[in-house]
């Protein structure tokens, strides 16, 4: 059949003396031509968004157990090889900069914090649609009668600037030195404490000052690192998460500002990193994000990071793009309305 519009072709389908091979066609054409329109409109959609300051770059991935207890602390476990998984498929250099954990007796390992860096260019980009408060409902492991807990496990995503892979090298010294930037961070507002080791290790624990510990004083925002051996090393870690933490947090700032303006003129919001992102259902074996609103039912083929995981973040990277559309359009009415007001 020629090309014809969509138009056209609807009109066909209502006509009742259309036959039934022409009718035929003209449904196979609507589908074809609907999807290309959907194509072209999300290609239009994206060309119409900024990139995301943070996109090009690596990225550190924060997971730590919030309500729930044990049975919280078990599923930051499941999420971090999750994403471990879902890295070694698609071939990211991911590894961990901090991990604290422990094992309960008759209980799996229990992560009370994991922070995991993806060095690749562009990762932030990638995982940002990760961002916020995952819940867990299942019977956990120690539940005796059977009942369904909640609990939840809250991972951000903070930018990162990249290293030599051995945090030998100093990184970004142009971009964190400019006093502008969102990584420039005042030494002299930063606390440095030394201390030993605490936990398993063998001989080094406890006898050598290589855990670090920096207290930024004017946001009370603090890292600690100590699972490496080298003191050095882990200042370097805990100056790149330290870092991080401030840059997003600037960011996350500006951003409520706008999206506060944008409430109070145009009636807008958005969702914040502390809201209920996704949930992973136990007995019904599906997973609900409630962003872009997706529901997949093969919860194991998600923990295994394959396309089931694929299609929920595609999902909410769409979401996330008609959001940032939509405040788009409304920061230019904001400014449109601010400047009304200030010309009366």
């Amino acid at each position: 059949m020629d090309d014809k519009s969509l138009p056209e072709l609807q009109k066909l389908l209502k006509d009742p003396s259309t036959d039934a091979e022409l009718r035929s066609l003209a449904t196979e054409e609507i589908s074809s031509t609907t999807e290309r329109i959907n194509a072209l409109s999300a290609s239009l959609q994206a060309s119409l968004v900024p990139q995301h300051p943070f996109a090009h770059l690596p990225c550190l991935l924060e997971l730590r157990p919030g309500a729930g207890g044990d049975e919280a602390a078990i599923f930051a476990g499941d999420l971090l090889r999750m994403y471990q998984a879902y890295c070694s498929r698609r071939n990211l250099q991911l590894r961990i900069l901090n991990i604290d954990s422990s094992t309960s007796k008759g209980t799996e390992d229990q992560i009370q914090e994991a922070i995991l860096e993806v060095s690749d260019p562009g990762a932030y980009d990638i995982f940002r649609c990760e961002a916020g408060v995952h819940r867990v409902q299942r019977v956990p492991a120690t539940e005796t009668k059977g009942r369904t807990h909640t609990s939840a496990v809250s991972v951000l995503v903070l930018p990162t600037f990249p290293g030599d892979g051995n945090d030998e090298m100093p990184i970004g010294d142009a971009e964190i030195n400019r006093p502008s930037s969102d990584y420039s961070v005042n030494p002299q507002d930063v606390r440095i404490d030394v201390m030993r080791a605490k936990g398993a290790g063998g001989q080094h624990v406890n006898t050598t000052d290589s855990a670090v510990r920096l207290t930024h004083i004017p946001t009370n925002t603090v890292v600690a690192i100590q699972d490496s051996r080298s003191q050095h090393q882990n200042r370097q870690k805990a100056w790149r998460i330290l870092r991080a933490r401030l840059a997003q947090a600037r960011r996350e700032a500006r951003e409520e500002q706008m999206a506060a303006l944008r409430v109070s003129v145009v009636g807008i919001g958005r969702m914040g990193r502390g809201d209920k992102v996704r949930t992973y259902n136990w007995s019904q074996q599906r997973v609900t994000d409630h962003r872009s609103g997706i529901t997949v039912s093969r919860l194991d083929d998600v923990l295994e990071a394959g396309e089931s995981l694929d299609e929920i973040m595609s999902s909410v990277k769409s979401w996330l793009q008609s959001k940032d559309l939509e405040a788009l359009v409304a920061d230019e009415e904001a400014a449109s309305v601010k400047q009304e007001k200030q010309s009366k």
